[in-house]
């Protein structure tokens, strides 16, 4: 199965109502450091705080009546989790995560704040997805993957659609890439507005497996990832995998000290708040050299950041 633009048009009708249509924001002093014109896409301004909520609630709201009444479930320590119990409770069903036991307090506690259901685990991948699968064996809830799922990279997508409806023709639309949801919605979204639009992604330095991936033309598995953007650690997917290879014009990756920078150059210009993960894009756009007059979108992917440990200070503010 391949995601259609029409996919993409039906997440919009589906999750229109309950999600944020987040604002398109410029800022002149970008524009004039790289002699282009940038239109960023505000997700840090959606519930949750990411567009990991236009996934989750397209995922759910699909649902049949049967299924949802069984409720969903899927592991997470992330976005994902607080973005799943929320779209849950919006339909008025039952959110069952199964988290690490060391993940952090203020992460559970929005969990639980959606109303959704914490479930311990131990904190490895194997855990996770066997505890989950055993969830999904007893309760008959549907698993929503983080991001390698159909219904989840269509609501991803409807964010790009956004931004181009907002913005008009684009010279290229920068996005990160993680997982892949955003960046692969992005490229179903932007190929059906526009036929010269690039997507590029943009990852960290230390955590290049989809540049890695797309040089050698095979999907090539994260290992040890070491990075500030925590949203960004995991491995693209068999979903995900084939868009990178056929779809993204290019992966362009930035050094920690790029990400900080950007970063802190965005939080003073604009005064947005956003989270290392946007930052990575942020970063792509300053060091790359634009033809004079490109216009050049950047989705900000979420603003979910821990005040008390700021990337730059390396202790607690």
């Amino acid at each position: 199965m391949t995601l259609t633009f029409d996919d993409i048009l039906l997440a919009a009708k589906t999750i229109g109502s309950t999600v944020h249509r987040t604002p398109v924001v410029t800022c002149e002093t970008l524009d004039q450091r790289c002699q282009a014109r940038f239109f960023f896409k505000c997700e840090n301004l959606q519930k949750v705080g990411a567009f990991k909520f236009r996934g989750a609630c397209n995922a759910v709201f699909q649902l049949d009546e049967e299924s949802a009444q069984k409720g969903v479930v899927t592991h997470s320590s992330g976005n994902h989790a607080q973005a799943l119990a929320l779209a849950a409770k919006k339909r008025g069903i039952e959110a069952r995560i199964v988290m690490p036991d060391n993940a952090p307090t203020v992460k559970r506690e929005g969990v639980v704040g959606y109303g959704g259901t914490v479930i311990d685990c131990a904190a490895n991948l194997q855990a996770r997805e066997t505890t989950a699968n055993r969830v999904e064996q007893e309760t008959g809830a549907t698993f929503i993957h983080p991001y390698d799922h159909p219904l989840v990279i269509a609501g991803q997508g409807t964010a790009a659609l956004e931004l181009l409806q907002d913005a008009g023709e684009l010279d290229a639309v920068i996005a990160p890439v993680g997982g892949g949801g955003l960046i692969s919605g992005t490229c179903v979204a932007v190929a059906g507005q526009s036929c010269r639009t690039r997507v590029i992604g943009a990852e960290p330095a230390g955590a290049d497996d989809a540049a890695r991936s797309k040089a050698a033309n095979r999907l090539v598995p994260q290992t040890n990832p070491n990075t500030i953007a925590d949203g960004l650690l995991t491995s693209l997917g068999e979903w995900t995998w084939p868009y990178v290879r056929d779809a993204v014009s290019e992966i362009v990756t930035a050094t920690e000290g790029e990400i900080i920078e950007a970063m802190k150059f965005f939080w003073s210009r604009t005064k947005l708040l956003i989270e290392p993960s946007s930052a990575v894009a942020v970063a792509v756009a300053l060091k790359t050299a634009w033809p004079a007059g490109s216009r050049v979108g950047i989705i900000l992917s979420g603003g979910n950041v821990d005040l008390d440990r700021l990337p730059w200070t390396g202790q607690s503010a």
